[in-house]
C-alpha cells in the first residue's frame, strides 16, 4: 500500500500544474492551491472512493466505450465531468449544490444510476470529494472522437452513397409503361402481388393536372377541348402549355416558400416587417417560369450578393437568408445571442431544405443518428460568419437623406415620450401613449428597399464549437468546413474570403454532392404524389424513412441533373407517365390496403384535398373576382379587429385600400408570422416559424363552420350568384349546368340535377353556390 501510494505521489508531481489550472480555469476560485501532500492525499481519494463508483455504475452509458452516449455526458475524463451533457455541467469543483451528479445520485430529480440508488457511504464520498475540489487525474476529451460517429460505417447508408444510374428493371405487363418512371413502379407492384390502377379518364385527369401545375381549376372551356382532343400528343400539349404559363410559377414558388418557412416579418414579439421581402417571393415566382436551372436558383440564393452586389437581382435572392424569425433585443441585434440565433437560422435551414438532413441536431451535441459532429456543424456556420443584414433603399441619395431626417425628428419626440412613462401615473401614460400612437402615424412610410446580406469582413463572427449550443459557453474555434461524411466527395476549392457562400454554393450544386439532387427530386414528386419517395422530405438520414424506391430516386436525380437541372423537364417526365394517370379509384381496394395501406408503391393515384390558397383561388376563380395581377408589394385583407388587436403594434396590419387588389392570387397575400388569416389557417396553411415540406391535409368541424357561415365562402358565394344570373339567365337547368361545370369539372348526373333543381325551388342561388362549394367534389382532387 505504501509502495502504491508512492507511485500515485510521484504521477501527482507531473499533473499538479494541470490540475491547478485546470481547477482556476473552472467557474471556481481558490485562494490557495493545494499543497502537494494534500494533492497526494485527494489523489488517493479519487482512486479507492470515487473512480471504482464511476466505473461500475456510470461507464456503461457515460463512457467512450459506450454503444450510445446517454444524454451527451462522458464521466471517464475530467473535462466530460466538468463539461458536462445535455443537461449541464456534471461537476462543479467546490460547488456541490450546482453539481448535477450530486443531485443525480441522490435521486432530486434524475435518478442515477437508474437501477438502484448508490449506497449512503458511497454518496457521501462524492460529495466530500466535489467540496474538496474534484481533484481528478484523468485527461480526455468532453465528448466522444469523431470515429465514435462510425463514419465508416454511416458512408454506406444509402444517401451518403453516390449516385448510381440503375438499368431499368424488368416487368411482365410490359404494356403498360409509357415513361421509364412506369417500370420502377410496376416492377414494385409485380413482386408485391398488386396491379396499377385502370387510367383516369379525360376530364378526372385534366382538372388533376391544372390543380397539380397552377393550383387553379380548368375553366369549362379547357375541360371540354381536352377532353374532345383526341390526338396521341394531347397530353404532352397540354402540359407544355400550363408550364408556359405565368399561373405555373405561382403555384410551385409557393411550394419553395413553405420549404424555406417564408414570411415578410420577423416574429416573435415585435414582429417587425421586412421591408421589400416580397421581392424575394416574386423572385422565386420568376425563377420557376423562366425555368432557371435548379442549381443556379440555389446558388443565387446562398450567394447572389457576392456575385454581384449592384446587380438587384442577386440581392434580392440573397435575401434567403433574411427569411428565418428574428429574436429583436430592444433593436440592438448584434448582441451575442442575437447574432448566434441568426446564425443558427442561417445554418440550420441549409440542412432541412437543401440537404435534406436535421444539421440543427448537431448545435448542441454531436448528432444522435446521422454522422455529423459538432464540430461540423460549426465548421457549416462558418460559411455565414462574415454576413451581415442590410436594407438597400431603391431611391435616390437625396430622397433617402430627405427621410432619415424627417423619420429621426418624429422618432426623437417618440423616444422623448417614452422615456417620460417610468415617472408617470396611469392617467398620464395613457395620454402620453395616444400622443405617441399620433406621432407614430406621422412617420413616413419606409422606402423601397431590398432586405439581403452583405459580407463584411470588419465584423466577422468568431465561430466557435459552442457547449450545449449556448453562445456563453465557447470552445475551439473553427473555420468553414464540409461536414467530414462528405469528404469522400468534391470538396471546395480553396476559400475566398471574400466570397465563403459562392464555395458553398459550389459544393452543395455538385454533380457528384449525394443529397442536393435527390432531394429537389423528392420535393417535386411530393407535390405531384403527396408523399415523396422519401416520406421525410427534410430529413434523408438515419432517422428517417427509407426510400420506398431507391432506384427510381437515382434515376430521377440524374435525369434531373442530365437535363440541366431543369424543373419543367422533371414535371413532363412525372406528369406523362402512366403512374400518374392512374385513377383514383383502384382495381382492389381490399388488396392494396391490406398489403400498403399507406399507397407508398402507388398502387392507384391518392386522393388529396386541396390547399388553403387553392381553395381561395378556386372560389374567385369560379366565382369570377380572381385578379391575375403579378407580383409586387403584398395584399393585406381585412380580419377581425380582435386579431389586429393582440399584434405588438396593430398599425402594422394596415389594409389594402383597393377592393379588386383583395382578390388577388393566395400566394401575393401579406405573409405575417404572428397573424395568420383565419380562413387559410383552419386549411391547415403552415406557420412560417420551421420549414413545411408538406402541407398537412386535417379534417375537423371549423373547416365545415368556415365553408357555411365564414365571410369569405359566403362573399364568394354571393358573387357567385350574381355570375349565375348574369351568364346563365333564369334557366334553372342552365345555372345548375353552368355552376357544376365550373366548380366541379363536369354537368351534373341525372340525379344531381333533380336534387338542385328541387333544391333552387325554396333556396337562394346564394345558398346553392354555398352548399357546391362544401362538396367533396370541389375540395379534394382525384
Amino acid at each position: 500500500m505504501a509502495g502504491r501510494r508512492a507511485r500515485i505521489f510521484f504521477r501527482s508531481r507531473i499533473v499538479a500544474l494541470s490540475l491547478i489550472l485546470t481547477c482556476c480555469s473552472a467557474e471556481v476560485s481558490y485562494s490557495d492551491p493545494p499543497k502537494s501532500s494534500q494533492l497526494s492525499e485527494e489523489l488517493d481519494f479519487f482512486e479507492t472512493k470515487i473512480r471504482p463508483v464511476l466505473a461500475k455504475h456510470c461507464y456503461e452509458c457515460h463512457s467512450e466505450s459506450s454503444s450510445e452516449l446517454q444524454g451527451g455526458l462522458r464521466v471517464d475524463t475530467r473535462e466530460g465531468l466538468r463539461i458536462g451533457g445535455d443537461s449541464g455541467p456534471a461537476v462543479v469543483p467546490g460547488n456541490a449544490a450546482q453539481s448535477l451528479l450530486l443531485s443525480a445520485i441522490r435521486f432530486q430529480g434524475l435518478e442515477m444510476p437508474p437501477e438502484a440508488k448508490l449506497e449512503d457511504a458511497a454518496i457521501a464520498n462524492i460529495q466530500r470529494w466535489i467540496e474538496t475540489g474534484a481533484t481528478d487525474p484523468r485527461d480526455g476529451a468532453a465528448t466522444l472522437p469523431a470515429s465514435a460517429l462510425n463514419l465508416q460505417k454511416s458512408k454506406g447508408f444509402w444517401s451518403f452513397q453516390p449516385i448510381q444510374v440503375p438499368a431499368l428493371p424488368r416487368v411482365r405487363n410490359r404494356s403498360w409503361p409509357t415513361s421509364p418512371i412506369d417500370y420502377f413502379i410496376l416492377a414494385k407492384l409485380e413482386s408485391s402481388g398488386l396491379e396499377p390502377a385502370p387510367p383516369a379518364d379525360k376530364s378526372e385527369l385534366v382538372r388533376r393536372v391544372y390543380f397539380d401545375l397552377h393550383g387553379l381549376p380548368p375553366t369549362p372551356d379547357q375541360v371540354r377541348s381536352f377532353v374532345m382532343d383526341e390526338s396521341p400528343d394531347a397530353n404532352e400539349r397540354l402540359i407544355d402549355e400550363l408550364l408556359a404559363s405565368p399561373r405555373y410559377g405561382e403555384r410551385w414558388g409557393q411550394h419553395w416558400l413553405d420549404v424555406l418557412r417564408f414570411a415578410e416579418t420577423e416574429g416573435f414579439e415585435y414582429d417587425r416587417t421586412i421591408q421589400g421581402a416580397w421581392r424575394f417571393r416574386d423572385y422565386v415566382i420568376r425563377s420557376f417560369n423562366d425555368g432557371k436551372p435548379i442549381d443556379a436558383f440555389i446558388t443565387e440564393q446562398l450567394a447572389g450578393d457576392e456575385m454581384d452586389f449592384n446587380q438587384p437581382k442577386g440581392m434580392v435572392a440573397a435575401g434567403f437568408h433574411r427569411l428565418g424569425a428574428v429574436r429583436r433585443n430592444a433593436g440592438n441585434q448584434e448582441v451575442a445571442g442575437s447574432r448566434n440565433e441568426v446564425l443558427t437560422e442561417r445554418t440550420d435551414i441549409i440542412g432541412s431544405a437543401i440537404m435534406g438532413l436535421t444539421i440543427g441536431c448537431a448545435r448542441c451535441h454531436n448528432h444522435k443518428f446521422d454522422p455529423i459532429s459538432q464540430t461540423d456543424y460549426y465548421r457549416l456556420q462558418a460559411f455565414f460568419a462574415t454576413s451581415h443584414d442590410v436594407d438597400i433603399p431603391m431611391v435616390p441619395e437625396s430622397e433617402k437623406v430627405a427621410w432619415e431626417k424627417q423619420t429621426t425628428a418624429v422618432q426623437t419626440q417618440i423616444d422623448n415620450l417614452k422615456s417620460q412613462l417610468a415617472t408617470q401615473s396611469a392617467i398620464e401614460q395613457t395620454l402620453t401613449r395616444k400622443k405617441m400612437d399620433k406621432l407614430e402615424k406621422e412617420l413616413p412610410p419606409s422606402l423601397p428597399s431590398i432586405s439581403t446580406v452583405q459580407n463584411q469582413l470588419g465584423k466577422e463572427t468568431p465561430i466557435h464549437v459552442l457547449r450545449r449550443g449556448e453562445f456563453a459557453l465557447p470552445g475551439k474555434r473553427v473555420a468553414e468546413g464540409i461536414p467530414l461524411v462528405f469528404s469522400q466527395f468534391d470538396e471546395p476549392a480553396e476559400i475566398d474570403r471574400a466570397k465563403p457562400r459562392t464555395a458553398l454554393a459550389k459544393w452543395l450544386t455538385s454533380p457528384r454532392h449525394p443529397l442536393t439532387s435527390r432531394v429537389f427530386v423528392n420535393r417535386i414528386w411530393l407535390n405531384h404524389f403527396g408523399q415523396g419517395i422519401v416520406a421525410t422530405p427534410n430529413d434523408f438520414g438515419l432517422n428517417g424513412k427509407l426510400p420506398s424506391h431507391p432506384e427510381l430516386m437515382d434515376y430521377l436525380a440524374d435525369f434531373f441533373m442530365r437535363n440541366g437541372w431543369q424543373a419543367k423537364s422533371l414535371h413532363r417526365l412525372i406528369l406523362l407517365s402512366s403512374t400518374y394517370r392512374q385513377s383514383s379509384q383502384p382495381r382492389s381496394r381490399d388488396v392494396g390496403h391490406s398489403f400498403d395501406p399507406d399507397n407508398a408503391l402507388l398502387w392507384h393515384y391518392p386522393l388529396r384535398r386541396l390547399s388553403a390558397e387553392e381553395i381561395r383561388d378556386s372560389m374567385l376563380v369560379v366565382s369570377g373576382q380572381i385578379n391575375f395581377a403579378n407580383g409586387g408589394p403584398s395584399v393585406i385583407l381585412p380580419v377581425d379587429k380582435q386579431l389586429v388587436a393582440q399584434l405588438y403594434k396593430p398599425s402594422q396590419w394596415e389594409v389594402t385600400p383597393e377592393i379588386g387588389e383583395r382578390m388577388r392570387r393566395s400566394v401575393y397575400l401579406f405573409a405575417k408570422r404572428n397573424l395568420r388569416l383565419p380562413f387559410m389557417e383552419v386549411f391547415d396553411q403552415p406557420t412560417s416559424q420551421t420549414s413545411c415540406f408538406r402541407r398537412q391535409q386535417s379534417t375537423h368541424a371549423p373547416q365545415a363552420l368556415e365553408l357555411l357561415n365564414g365571410p369569405m365562402a359566403n362573399q364568394m358565394a354571393e358573387a357567385l350568384a350574381e355570375r349565375l344570373r348574369h351568364e346563365a339567365g333564369s334557366d334553372v337547368t342552365r345555372q345548375i349546368d353552368f355552376a357544376f361545370e365550373w366548380i366541379l369539372g363536369r354537368l351534373p348526373t341525372e340525379s344531381e340535377r333533380r336534387f338542385a333543381k328541387s333544391f333552387l325551388e325554396n333556396g337562394s342561388t346564394r345558398e346553392f353556390s354555398l352548399a357546391l362549394f362544401n362538396l367533396n367534389a370541389f375540395l379534394y382532387v382525384r
